[in-house]
């Protein structure tokens, strides 16, 4: 619930009031005429996977208000994108995406206003803003980008002497480059070569987006090749993974069942094309229901019979490649450790990687040691996390009834450790491998990470919406000091994988790492969980004999 603090007591101390409101996350307070008003966001998860097969809309923005007269929570905008307070504190302009409307503090519902002329006259009504019309002087405008870049670096920088750099002299040497600009690309390249200068990682600068991309094909899971006679043959349909929703596979969906060696011969009626396959005629179609033609393939009871399926194409492979890719991973080594070694991969440190660590952490912890592979780690903020349950140790069992024995702490680690890093394993890619190196947590196979900890926070735009960033949070340790920047952290066994390697699918650092932990179980045994015959006996003593 939350609650307003008021000093209107008779003794005089603070005094606060609950305001009742179900469980979701609050934010943007602000203070209308005998109203407070604020957004109610729906509790869906950070990965955004409640979301699957629900309506968009119920996991939008709420605004509310709570009017402090009558004691009464309403609803008076929903969906909403950002909404601001009139001076008088009777009115809202409240933004539902690219729709712009002013509204009463007290209008009794969210219900969209009745009159939507845009005539103004209206108590509530809609503003057009197609009558909006602004002029922009581009080489104006690059100017005071160049200038205000500038300022926030020189603001923002997480070392106050800019680690050294003259900054002033930098941008003056660079100003009139600005002149010679004639594009957004251009000034975008000129203020990456700019925040270059200082010689630190994070320092981006990221374009404005050119709109909705449209011309993308839907994607069908699968890997295709073109098939003699027409059609384009299915070599491989990928597996879903059922605890990640964006890891859905089109082909293999219920009702579907397109397999290995099927043929796609047409899509929504029209034959594909056998030089580009299917992809033109599955622009714009991501999770739109599609009507494929498929003739089965040789290997299947029906073979050569054609049939009509419905399929639901994806926006993006990426999560059901990935999923794939690690469940091939976790298969290799228990494989190649008969079942004695787990496996985990995390993408990132931030919620998709601290997610992904969980959907595996209890089962994989469980074996009597654990392949942690931070390979291509995107960084992010959750390394501490990550290290304080690498590092925790065995001291006891939960022994409990009809289960099998559980360690304490849960999730700790039975046995050896093999951490697996890379050079794409960056930011706090580099933190999480450097902070198991010097903690003694498990020795590092691979090659030296990216070299870049000199974090972000992502908080400013410039005026036409292009991001710049300021490294603004720095990292030491013990043993290295500052160097872990520009560098990266060694690993204690070199294992490149060469492209030869990429070819034929093996993955020699892996392999290593599982060697590796197989010696040091040979060496050291997992902690095993006690014996139950030691189990202890309430039963009464035998009395002594009768004298």
């Amino acid at each position: 619930m939350l609650r307003r603090r008021s000093s209107s007591t008779p003794t005089g101390w603070p005094r606060v009031v609950p305001i009742p409101v179900v469980a979701a996350r609050y934010s943007g307070m602000q203070a209308g005429k005998d109203c407070l008003l604020w957004y109610r966001i729906p509790v869906s998860g950070v990965l955004g996977d409640a979301r699957a097969g629900t309506d968009e809309k119920a996991e939008r923005p709420v605004l509310e208000r709570y009017d402090l007269t009558r004691r009464k929570l309403d609803a008076i905008a929903d969906p909403i994108s950002s909404f601001a307070v009139s001076g008088d504190g009777t009115r809202i302009l409240a933004r539902d995406r690219d729709t712009l409307r002013v509204l009463r503090t007290d209008r009794p519902g969210s219900e969209k206003p009745s009159d939507d002329s845009g005539d103004g006259g209206a108590d509530e009504f809609e503003v057009d803003t197609r009558r909006i019309v602004v002029t922009v002087d581009p080489t104006a405008e690059w100017r005071q980008m160049f200038d205000e870049a500038g300022r926030l670096m020189r603001d923002h920088f997480w070392s106050p002497d800019m680690s050294g750099v003259d900054w002033a002299a930098e941008l003056a040497r660079y100003r009139p480059l600005v002149d010679a600009v004639g594009s957004h690309d251009d000034l975008v390249d000129l203020l990456w070569e700019l925040q270059g200068e200082l010689g630190t990682s994070h320092a981006y600068v990221i374009g404005r987006a050119a709109g909705d991309d449209t011309g993308r094909p839907g994607l069908l899971g699968a890997d295709l090749e073109p098939a003699d006679g027409g059609g384009w043959r299915v070599v491989r349909v990928l597996p879903p993974e059922t605890s990640a929703p964006d890891a859905r596979s089109p082909l293999s969906e219920p009702g579907v069942d397109v397999r290995a060696g099927d043929v796609l011969l047409e899509v929504a009626g029209t034959p594909i094309d056998p030089a580009y396959g299917p992809a033109p005629l599955l622009l714009s179609r991501a999770d739109e229901l599609v009507e494929l033609t498929v003739r089965s393939g040789p290997a299947r009871p029906d073979a050569g019979e054609v049939r009509r399926v419905v399929v639901r194409p994806l926006e993006s492979e990426a999560s059901l490649r990935y999923q794939h890719w690690v469940a091939g991973r976790r298969a290799f080594v228990a494989d190649r450790s008969d079942g004695r070694l787990g496996y985990l991969h995390v993408p990132d440190m931030m919620a998709p990687g601290w997610a992904q660590l969980h959907r595996d952490l209890s089962r994989e912890t469980a074996r009597e040691g654990l392949i942690l592979d931070v390979r291509s780690n995107g960084g992010g903020h959750t390394s501490q996390l990550v290290v304080e349950k690498l590092a925790r140790k065995v001291i006891g069992w939960d022994v409990p009834r009809h289960k099998q024995p559980i360690t304490y702490p849960q999730d700790a680690p039975r046995g050896p450790v093999v951490a697996l890093a890379d050079e794409l394993s960056g930011s706090d890619g580099d933190i999480v491998t450097a902070a198991i190196k010097r903690l003694g947590i498990a020795p590092v196979v691979g090659t030296r990470t990216w070299g870049g900890v000199v974090g972000i926070d992502s908080r400013y735009s410039l005026v036409d919406g292009t991001r710049v960033t300021q490294p603004r949070y720095s990292h030491w340790f013990d043993k290295v000091a500052w160097d872990v920047e520009n560098y990266g952290v060694d690993p204690d066994v070199e294992v490149v994988i060469r492209p030869q390697d990429w070819v034929a699918g093996r993955d020699p650092q892996l392999e290593r790492a599982v060697d590796m932990a197989m010696e040091a179980l040979a060496a050291d045994p997992a902690v095993t969980p006690p014996d139950l015959a030691t189990r202890p006996s309430r039963r009464r003593p035998e009395l002594p004999p009768r004298p």
